[in-house]
């Protein structure tokens, strides 16, 4: 048995404890102008160190904030394009790649590529399950339900 889990629960991601890391996909341009990722942009910043790393669509650009890992998945080239499963299964692998060198055994995300990008949620909970289930590591996923005013 390996320690994977997989857990949904409803909430504000960026709720979530800063033990976890955290990812999200984007645009190689990086323009974060919809969506969640506006969020990100806004919570964590560093789009100038993600500028440098000229990450490729199918690779993943990390920004350190605080003690956890912020993930970028490039999983398309512009930000009004759409992503397909091969590039967000490429930054997946990415991602794993640097999870396991720095012991990053926390995860939590949106329902990724699922948002604005409309990739098929059942396909990508199928495609982290293959990726991750032989890492030790927790991985969280956040279905948005807005705060109640």
């Amino acid at each position: 048995m390996s320690g994977f889990s997989f857990n949904e629960v409803n909430g504000d991601l960026f709720s979530v404890s800063a033990e976890y890391s955290m990812c999200h996909c984007v645009a190689a341009d990086l323009r974060m102008g919809k969506g969640i990722a506006v969020k990100f942009r806004n919570k964590f910043g560093q789009v100038g160190v993600l500028q440098q790393q000229n990450v490729q669509p199918g690779g993943v650009g990390v920004i350190k904030h605080q003690q956890r890992f912020i993930y970028n998945l490039i999983t398309k080239q512009s930000s009004w394009g759409k992503p397909t499963y091969a590039l967000l299964h490429s930054s997946l692998l990415a991602m794993r790649e640097h999870m396991l060198k720095n012991n990053v055994h926390k995860l939590a995300m949106p329902r990724i590529g699922c948002g604005l990008d409309g990739l098929n949620w059942t396909k990508v909970k199928d495609m982290l399950a293959e990726i991750f289930q032989a890492v030790n590591c927790e991985l969280l996923v956040y279905n948005y339900v807005p705060a109640k005013a």
